[in-house]
């Protein structure tokens, strides 16, 4: 079967199938997991956030790095065993400190387009997936903090993104259930927030129905590009099998490394984990407590979205560790206790921590569009981000794998042999 391989049925894979099959091109989704969005789209924050474009690069970040290093609780940890990734990666990473400016307003440029495009395909495909459009409030503790916040939202604005600045008046009466100490802050009415797992897999049957094939619970052993097309052999639930497709689009997170270097390419991307708990809210005075306005706290670097009635998803931390899916209880228990203490009436009883694994590259810019050879595309990369890029960089990935076959010929000639 002829078709476009598109490896990892996270968000951003299944974004790339439906743009893909939206142009014509049959495709083939490979995920080692039995369901779509089972990994690192399974429970973030929930928030899609032209707002938290900033990217990391900062040397007030390298800063607060080194002074939370030896805090099991800080908002960043990273692991002192000895790793060449993980160390070369951390150069790389310093090495982009002087783009991080450009890259920031890049990526809110980038945000902004994809924002919109989400909310035209949750319309024209009829995914409920607990939306809410009343943007995303950032609140901050001091002055200093304020600050850089009127800073990047310089070069937010650059990329298109409208913030709003609030004192703490405005903050309180924006969201009057948050508690705590704070002189201000910014809102950006044009974000959203919703469940990425709902959405997903709501696409991946929108996916299904556009006749998109998917090979679930495979685990690819092996892709390598030969005269026939890519070659592809995975481990599924028949065992062994062996196919040959037109293309491959590489949607695999943190398993796009290797990937990329059996295609001849090298894609940078170091697992960063990131965690969460989805606080249920079994009674009344939990859901009227529970903020109705999605926040970020950037002194924490916490997050939190309302997910319908009755759930409230809060995450936060970033965690250098390797290929590590441990939920540790000395990263969850921050999380709880800040709940507990913005929000003292929410009962945190009923809390489900999850740890999931976020694709970052150095320079906090995903990779989108082709390798180096003929066939071979990548969306990969996205970081904490996935979410809020994955709508566009499908877009731009797919019109990349279009471009390199220009003309209806290519599309006709997938279909036959499909």
């Amino acid at each position: 079967m002829q078709s476009i391989a598109v490896i990892g049925a996270g968000i951003t894979g299944i974004t790339t199938a439906y743009e893909l099959a939206s142009r014509g091109f049959p495709v083939t989704v490979y995920d080692r997991q039995r369901y779509p969005a089972m990994e690192t789209s399974f429970a973030n924050g929930g928030q899609l956030s032209a707002s938290n474009a900033e990217v990391w690069n900062h040397p007030s970040t390298i800063i607060k790095g080194l002074s939370w290093m030896l805090k099991p609780d800080a908002p960043l940890s990273l692991s002192l065993s000895p790793s060449w990734h993980k160390y070369s990666w951390l150069a790389e990473f310093l090495a982009h400190i002087p783009r991080y400016r450009s890259n920031t307003t890049a990526t809110a440029r980038l945000a902004v387009a994809a924002r919109q495009r989400m909310r035209d395909i949750a319309s024209a495909e009829g995914i409920a997936f607990d939306r809410d459009d009343r943007g995303i409030l950032h609140f901050y503790a001091n002055q200093r903090q304020m600050d850089h916040a009127r800073r990047v939202s310089d070069l937010l604005a650059k990329g298109g993104v409208e913030r709003m600045e609030l004192d703490a008046d405005a903050v309180r009466r924006l969201e009057p259930r948050l508690k705590g100490d704070f002189i201000g802050g910014f809102h950006t009415p044009g974000d959203a927030t919703g469940d990425i797992h709902l959405f997903t897999v709501g696409l991946a049957e929108a996916c299904r129905r556009m006749g998109v094939d998917f090979a679930m619970q495979h685990e690819i052993l092996s892709c390598r590009h030969d005269a026939q097309g890519i070659a592809i052999r995975a481990q599924g639930p028949q065992g062994v099998a062996d196919s040959t497709h037109a293309a491959i689009v590489i949607c695999a997170g943190i398993g796009s490394r290797d990937l990329a270097r059996a295609l001849g390419d090298r894609i940078n991307v170091y697992p960063v984990k990131g965690y969460s708990i989805t606080v249920n809210l079994p009674d009344e005075v939990s859901r009227n407590a529970a903020p109705q306005l999605s926040l970020l706290d950037d002194a924490a670097k916490i997050v939190t979205s309302r997910l319908g009635r009755d759930r409230f998803r809060v995450a936060g931390t970033a965690e250098f560790a390797g290929e590590n899916r441990d939920i540790r209880a000395c990263r969850i228990r921050p999380i709880v206790e800040w709940v507990n203490r913005h929000f003292p009436q929410v009962s945190t009883r009923q809390c489900v921590p999850w740890a999931g694994l976020r694709p970052m590259t150095p320079s906090m810019m995903p990779r989108v569009g082709p390798g180096r050879r003929e066939g071979v595309f990548y969306n990969t990369g996205h970081g904490h981000l996935g979410w809020t890029l994955s709508a566009a960089t499908a877009e731009l990935v797919a019109q990349s794998v279009a471009a390199q076959w220009k003309g209806p010929s290519m599309v006709s000639v997938l279909r036959k042999a499909a």
